[in-house]
């Protein structure tokens, strides 16, 4: 009988994670000290173009360059394909949380889109609040292309 044995990761899944963003372009938006930089991949193992299913992973960093600590209290979406229809989405938080960020530092998430064509762009914003004063302001998330090799024309 053979021994099977699982050999250990070469590495971490987030430095995988790192290697699979590093080459990509950043796309950055400076609101009021709070920096959004979004890098996008498309995933062709969970897409099926036959099926007119195309789906992407992102990689958001909100960096808090200010002297105060904000939370971000809500995110809102403009997601619009190829055939030029755009999907609103708004909701509290992202992945489940409403994270404060403190001055100085910076939260990172991961999240995904899939659309029905090959390809679109995405848009919104966040809604953070001061935690100090309670001050509320809204910090642009920046126009990134969803891009797929399925499709003619890309967001530079």
């Amino acid at each position: 009988m053979a021994d099977w044995a699982v050999a250990p990761f070469a590495q971490s899944p987030e430095d995988a994670l790192n290697d699979l963003f590093s080459p990509l372009p950043v796309y950055e938006a400076i609101t009021e000290g709070i920096r959004v930089q979004v890098q996008v991949f498309w995933l062709p193992d969970q897409s099926e173009p036959d099926e007119h299913s195309y789906c992407w992973v992102y990689r958001i960093r909100i960096g808090n360059d200010t002297v105060r600590p904000v939370q971000l209290l809500e995110r809102t979406w403009h997601i619009t394909d190829t055939s030029g229809r755009t999907e609103y989405v708004h909701g509290e938080g992202v992945v489940g949380e409403q994270p404060i960020i403190q001055p100085g530092t910076l939260y990172e998430y991961t999240s995904g889109a899939s659309l029905s064509t090959p390809g679109g762009f995405m848009r919104g914003s966040y809604l953070l609040q001061t935690t100090t004063d309670k001050t509320r302001f809204d910090a642009v998330i920046p126009a990134f292309s969803l891009d797929s090799p399925f499709q003619n024309h890309q967001l530079q």
